[in-house]
């Protein structure tokens, strides 16, 4: 059993940063987010692939804006996010899960975090 518990997030006006941690160790590591009414979202992916390196994937719109990094001596995951928009608004949750495929795929994730909320302002 892995048990997440994630840590930041907030109000912040646009343009503005956030810095989400998520503490809990697993192979791959995910962000989602979820704005009322809509469904919950892929974020951003960190996986440690078979020769010890990460690779991470973002969804488009976060492209540029955020970083997934993993601090593996504290087993945390971070998701740093820059120049932050009204519309990145939404309860963000940490996903893990051992293995290393379909890490946009919200239903191939084991073990969620508490979920934090984000708020950004116009």
């Amino acid at each position: 059993q892995v048990q997440l518990v994630q840590s930041g997030g907030g109000l912040v006006q646009a343009g503005g940063c956030l810095r989400l941690s998520c503490a809990a160790s697993a192979r791959t590591m995910g962000w989602f987010r979820q704005a009322p009414g809509k469904e919950r979202e892929f974020v951003a992916a960190i996986s440690r692939n078979w020769n010890g390196g990460e690779n991470t994937v973002y969804v488009d719109s976060v492209k540029g804006r955020f970083t997934i990094a993993r601090d593996s001596a504290k087993n945390t995951v971070f998701l740093q996010m820059n120049s932050l928009k009204p519309e990145d608004t939404a309860v963000y949750y940490c996903a893990a899960k051992e293995t290393t495929l379909r890490l946009a795929d919200k239903d191939a994730y084991d073990y969620w975090g508490q979920g934090t909320q984000v708020t950004v302002s116009s």
